[in-house]
């Protein structure tokens, strides 16, 4: 599993000339980091104002924040997986009219999942940045530059799981599911561009918005 490997060797893995693990999986592993760091702030004995509130938040948020951690990391492997799966079908055999049919509905089963494992992803990631504004407000402030690692590592996991998506969405034949996924999508961006914007103002950024 990927998830279980070391560092130098997932960077391997993402460095090798093949299709997995790639973007989605990576995206992925941002949104795992990004729950790291939040976790680790808010689990911290010394809160920003060092107020029964501040430690009360933080303690709510922390076990959503694991909660996010371990679906984000299960979702590294899933998508490298789901992606195979896609492959698996394209190499069907087509040589009759009864191979082709089985192989076009292979096909789309497979592109599906593809398209609903970045989909949780971007969940998972918009999820994490509402508990990051929670963490920003009430969180240790000499770890601001740790929180807005993670605010940005969360947001690039939101936009790498829109990417892919929405590579996938063209080829699924459901525009149905493809204008339901797209409205989730966007409204998730907005949301998380509220809880950004708020997260960074706790973190004091004055005069200009940190690089997501």
């Amino acid at each position: 599993m990927l998830a279980h490997k070391t560092v130098q060797e997932l960077l391997d893995a993402f460095s090798a000339p093949t299709p997995t693990p790639g973007g989605g999986s990576a995206a992925a592993l941002a949104g795992a980091i990004a729950a790291s760091l939040f976790a680790m702030v808010a689990a911290m004995p010394k809160t920003k104002n060092g107020t029964p509130d501040d430690r009360a938040a933080l303690d709510a948020a922390h076990p959503a924040i694991m909660t996010l951690r371990a679906m984000l990391i299960e979702l590294i492997d899933h998508d490298a997986a789901a992606y195979d799966t896609v492959v698996a079908a394209y190499r069907l055999p087509k040589a009759t009219d009864e191979e082709k049919a089985a192989r076009k509905i292979a096909i789309g089963r497979a592109m599906r999942i593809a398209t609903d494992v970045p989909l949780q992803t971007a969940r998972a990631a918009g999820a994490l940045i509402a508990q990051a504004r929670i963490v920003a407000e009430h969180g240790n402030a000499n770890a601001k530059s740790d929180v807005s690692v993670g605010v940005g590592l969360a947001m690039n996991a939101m936009s790498g799981g829109w990417f892919n998506c929405e590579a996938n969405l063209g080829s699924l034949g459901d525009d149905a599911y493809a204008t339901e996924v797209r409205a989730e999508l966007a409204a998730l961006m907005t949301a998380c561009a509220t809880q950004v914007a708020s997260a960074y103002a706790a973190l004091g950024w004055k005069g200009h918005t940190p690089p997501n």
